[in-house]
């Protein structure tokens, strides 16, 4: 089946976005820099690193420590409140007698 109406409709939408796209890329330019190489063929230099070091670490690691501990103590709090998982004292297998 041939449909000349969906066909012309298709066909308008197509040139109608392919223009806008044309329009935009002609007036949104993004600079991205990707050189690696000088035009003489020697390497760029290497950027510029902020150093952050071990206070850097420890400005990442404990925070998300105590969040995390934090959230799982909860979490074993309501478990343990509704009863949905209670640890017993029988379990233990260290007993020798």
């Amino acid at each position: 089946m041939h449909f000349p109406v969906v066909h012309a409709i298709r066909y308008a939408i197509l040139n109608k976005s392919h223009s806008l796209v044309k329009e935009a890329s002609q007036k949104i330019t993004v600079h991205k820099r990707f050189v690696t190489h000088t035009p003489s063929g020697g390497f760029c230099p290497e950027p510029d690193r902020t150093p952050f070091g071990l206070f850097g670490l420890v400005c990442a690691v404990v925070p998300g420590l105590l969040i995390g501990a934090t959230i799982s103590k909860y979490m074993a709090n309501f478990l343990e409140e509704n009863e949905l998982f209670v640890p017993s004292d029988d379990d233990d297998d260290d007993d020798d007698d």
